[in-house]
C-alpha cells in the first residue's frame, strides 16, 4: 500500500482510514516510512495519522522534546481531534510522554516501543566524524537485531544528513534535550492504558528500560519480541501488529 503525504499549514502528514485516531510518532532518525507496515495493517480499522516532526525545520531555539510535544499539540488542535491514541518509537515515545504530561485529557491510550524518556544509549560523545561512514554503519546496526536491516540505503540517508552541519547540530541538540528531560517522576501520574512493546535485543533502550516503564506506569502491560532490536514495528512488524491489535481490541471491542 502506498501512502500520500498531505501538506496543510505548517504540517506534513499521512492520514488514512476511519475510526479511532492512532497518532504515530517517529524517532530522531525516523521517517514516515518507519510505520509503513503499521499503517497498512491498522488503517483498515482505525484512522492512522503520522505527522512528520520538524526536527530539521523548527527554530533551533525552540528545538527540544518539549518543543516537539508543543508541535504535536498544535497539530492535534489543527486537525480537531478530541482524543488520540499515541504510538511512539524512540524519541517519538519521549515526545508522547511529554505531550501526555501536558495534555492528559487528549490521550486515550499510549503505546511505547523502544522509547526514550528514562534512559537511552545514544551516539553521545562518540558521534561519528564527518566522512566516517563505516563507523556510522556500525552505530546504525545497533538499532537492529538482524544486521541485514542496516541497508546501504539507510546508511547513505543518515550519512547524507550528518554531512549537513546545521542538521548535525539539530540532532545533537535533540539528543541532549532527551537526556535532560527525564520522565521518571511524572510516570506514576499517568492513568491511561499503556502498552509496552520491546525488542529483547534492544541495545539503545535495553529491556531494563521497559521493566522500569512497566513499574512506574500504573496501568501498563509489557510485551517482548525475541530476535528484535530498537524498532520492532520495522524489524518484526507481524508480531508487533499482533500485540498492538490485541491491545486496541480491548479498548475498542466493537
Amino acid at each position: 500500500m502506498s501512502y500520500q503525504i498531505q501538506k496543510e499549514d505548517k504540517f506534513q502528514y499521512i492520514d488514512q482510514g476511519e475510526g479511532e485516531v492512532l497518532l504515530l510518532l517517529h524517532g530522531l532518525f525516523g521517517a514516515l516510512s518507519n510505520w509503513q507496515d503499521v499503517l497498512n495493517h491498522f488503517s483498515q480499522r482505525y484512522r492512522v495519522v503520522i505527522p512528520l516532526m520538524p526536527i530539521f525545520e523548527m527554530n533551533i531555539l525552540k528545538l527540544s522534546v518539549e518543543g516537539l510535544a508543543n508541535f504535536i499539540h498544535d497539530f492535534v488542535e489543527f486537525k480537531g481531534f478530541k482524543r488520540v491514541n499515541i504510538l511512539g518509537n524512540s524519541l517519538g515515545g519521549h515526545v508522547a510522554l511529554v505531550y501526555v504530561k501536558k495534555y492528559p485529557e487528549k490521550v486515550h491510550s499510549l503505546l511505547l516501543t523502544g522509547s526514550s524518556g528514562l534512559y537511552e544509549n545514544a551516539f553521545g560523545a562518540s558521534y561519528p566524524r564527518k566522512g566516517d561512514k563505516e563507523y556510522l554503519k556500525q552505530r546504525i546496526s545497533l538499532t537492529f537485531y538482524d544486521p541485514a536491516s542496516t541497508t546501504d540505503e539507510l546508511v547513505d540517508e543518515v550519512f547524507e544528513t550528518i554531512q549537513d552541519k546545521g542538521k548535525l547540530l539539530r540532532i545533537l541538540t535533540m539528543a541532549k534535550s532527551a537526556i535532560r528531560h527525564n520522565m521518571r517522576k511524572d510516570l506514576p501520574g499517568f492513568k491511561m492504558p499503556v502498552c509496552l512493546i520491546w525488542g529483547k535485543q534492544d541495545t539503545i533502550t535495553p529491556p531494563e528500560v521497559c521493566e522500569e516503564f512497566h513499574q512506574l506506569l500504573p496501568n501498563s502491560e509489557k510485551h517482548y519480541i525475541d530476535q528484535c532490536g530498537h524498532a520492532p514495528m520495522m524489524e518484526r512488524p507481524v508480531e508487533f501488529n499482533h500485540i498492538a491489535s490485541s491491545f486496541y481490541a480491548k479498548l475498542f471491542p466493537n
